[in-house]
């Protein structure tokens, strides 16, 4: 099979073919759809205007919130795939575990905690309709994506009884596949809104400029007249600050307020 538009590899194999993957470059600026290259059985055309949709959908959800980090275990025997997936997951922030062999993902599941399988179908040794069946034995949360160039009305039904979050054609867009991992991060409620995002960052900003002073909780509500209660809460990023308290805050750390808000 021809290698996909310019992925650059980081791919390192063990035996039983794992390959863990670390972020690189990866595909080439402009260039979101993974090809196999020339016309095969493999190709199939999505519907017209679904890229646009998708990356439409895709920026959406990214407006809204951003995806926590998710550990994803990819079983394909196709190297070029692998090796995409391995790259683009990792770019995406995911930590990304790959195997060319599926007898093997069973024992993965097992040996570590995944939130996301993407599963081609037409393997040898085990198809992805019989690996499917045993993951949802072993584990009915797990969220699966099927990825295949050989989609059926038989694999899809079967596809659906097993509660898989997608099933996708190859090549596929990346767009659509970080969408698609986007709704499954949200499902699991690992996707982190934007406010909560800017919780974390003043209350990180807080904490540090705290333990550089040397000051204790207890010293910073001497200063401010918050109670230490509401401090730990406003430094942990459990409670939203009011403007009137970021402001004692500030003032006890002798920093601008907007230095607390790091950079929103």
């Amino acid at each position: 099979m021809n290698e996909p538009a310019n992925p650059k590899r980081r791919a390192t194999a063990s035996p039983g073919g794992a390959v863990e993957s670390a972020p690189e470059p990866g595909p080439e600026p402009g260039s979101s759809r993974l090809d196999s290259g020339g016309p095969s059985d493999d190709q199939a055309e999505g519907a017209p205007g679904a890229e646009g949709a998708g990356e439409q959908e895709a920026d959406a959800e990214r407006r809204a919130g951003r995806t926590s980090q998710l550990s994803i275990l990819v079983v394909d025997d196709e190297e070029n795939i692998r090796d995409f997936l391995a790259v683009f997951l990792a770019q995406e922030g995911h930590r990304v575990r790959t195997l060319s062999d599926p007898t093997l993902a069973i024992e993965a599941l097992r040996e570590d905690e995944y939130h996301v399988v993407v599963l081609d179908l037409m393997m040898p040794k085990l198809s992805g309709m019989d690996l499917l069946e045993q993951i949802r034995k072993a584990d009915d949360d797990i969220a699966v994506v099927i990825c295949t160039g050989y989609p059926s009305i038989d694999t899809a039904t079967g596809s659906i009884a097993h509660e898989v979050s997608a099933y996708i054609k190859k090549p596929f867009d990346t767009d659509d596949f970080r969408t698609v991992l986007n709704r499954i991060a949200k499902k699991k409620g690992l996707v982190l809104r934007r406010e909560d995002e800017l919780h974390q960052t003043i209350g990180r900003n807080i904490r540090e400029q705290r333990k550089q002073r040397g000051l204790t909780l207890k010293q910073m509500s001497r200063r401010t007249n918050l109670s230490v209660s509401l401090l730990s809460q406003i430094e942990r990023a459990e409670s939203s600050a009011s403007v009137s308290s970021l402001f004692k805050v500030a003032t006890a750390l002798d920093v601008p307020i907007t230095e607390l808000f790091g950079d929103f």
